[in-house]
């Protein structure tokens, strides 16, 4: 498929600024090379610890059995200390292009949900491509969610009202292991949160050859992700739909959506393709597209105007579905 160039979205002045510091400290693509400096860097995140900082929320760490044949699986269990049993829950998957990042990765935004809702979240250190491919962080992920949907009651969370999200990977993944639990039947979701998450191995939309060699998440880094997940299945019919779950044709009887996006990012358009095939079939979804907003952005710049909105809008979501 051929793809008429189109010059990309300007950025948010704001935002502008600070991708241009980024841009000074980060290369614009990660190549399969750059995976293993990544990780290893300190790049992506500041130690729980000096995250929680002196919140009132208590950490937990705990094994739990992996899929079926498979090691077990390391979670991150955060709640107040305060915690009344009874409420919410939200199991989160965290972002990374499925080649880098953890559980912590993203915390700074779910533990601000902890302390709104007294929730409860499940944070999941699922197994990373390249050296785990396709389906093992899918596999992990769900296994996650199954084990805090069975220990609802010693979490002191109200099963009926545990919400999956996660950004960019965690965000694709949420949206996989929701297919899945649909699929099987088990667990029911009361929502996914889904923050600009990365759904379809194809690479071939509009946006994602806009942002090529620049910005954050570029369309080369895509590829490295999706190549690094998938190896030669990738673009063929031989994909799952829990893997991309843009691959999927039945988005009927998925819990209530929150997708949102920028413009100025590789995933725009299969996102915003997703929340519509969503509607077509008579589900519900709430979308949003930040103008001006690069791939991360409420993230690398959490005090910029459009971050704060777009977090903003996160919360009274959550408010709704969780009825708090």
């Amino acid at each position: 498929m051929t793809i008429a160039t189109h010059p990309a979205p300007p950025f948010d002045v704001e935002l502008g600024a600070v991708l241009a510091v980024i841009g000074e400290m980060l290369p614009p693509t990660i190549t399969p090379e750059l995976i293993v400096p990544f990780r290893q860097g300190g790049l992506l995140g500041t130690p729980i610890n000096e995250i929680i900082g002196d919140r009132p929320i208590r950490h937990e760490e705990r094994t739990i059995p992996g899929p079926v044949g498979a090691p077990d699986l390391t979670v991150s269990i955060f709640s107040r200390t305060d915690h009344v049993a009874g409420g919410p829950g939200i199991y989160h998957l965290h972002g990374g292009g499925m080649i880098i990042g953890d559980r912590f990765t993203g915390a700074d935004e779910y533990l601000a949900w902890v302390m709104e809702f007294d929730a409860v979240v499940v944070s999941v250190e699922y197994r990373l491509a390249p050296e785990n491919p396709d389906p093992y962080p899918v596999d992990d992920s769900y296994a996650g969610l199954a084990w805090m949907a069975n220990h609802a009651d010693e979490l002191g969370i109200d099963v009926d009202r545990i919400v999956i999200g996660g950004a960019s990977a965690g965000g694709g993944l949420a949206a996989g292991v929701a297919l899945k639990a649909r699929d099987l039947g088990t667990p029911t979701l009361a929502g996914q949160l889904l923050i600009y998450p990365m759904l379809d191995d194809r690479n071939e939309t509009v946006s994602s050859h806009q942002i090529d060699g620049f910005g954050v998440w570029d369309r080369g880094s895509n590829d490295t992700g999706w190549d690094s997940l998938l190896g030669d299945r990738r673009r063929t019919e031989n994909v799952s739909i829990y893997a991309a779950p843009a691959r999927a044709t039945d988005l009927t009887n998925l819990p209530p959506t929150f997708i949102d996006v920028a413009t100025a990012e590789v995933f725009r358009d299969e996102d915003v393709a997703y929340a519509t095939k969503i509607w077509e079939q008579g589900g519900i979804a709430e979308l949003h597209v930040w103008p001006g907003g690069f791939h991360g952005f409420d993230a690398m710049a959490p005090q910029a105007a459009l971050s704060l909105e777009a977090r903003a809008a996160r919360v009274a979501w959550l408010h709704r579905i969780l009825g708090e």
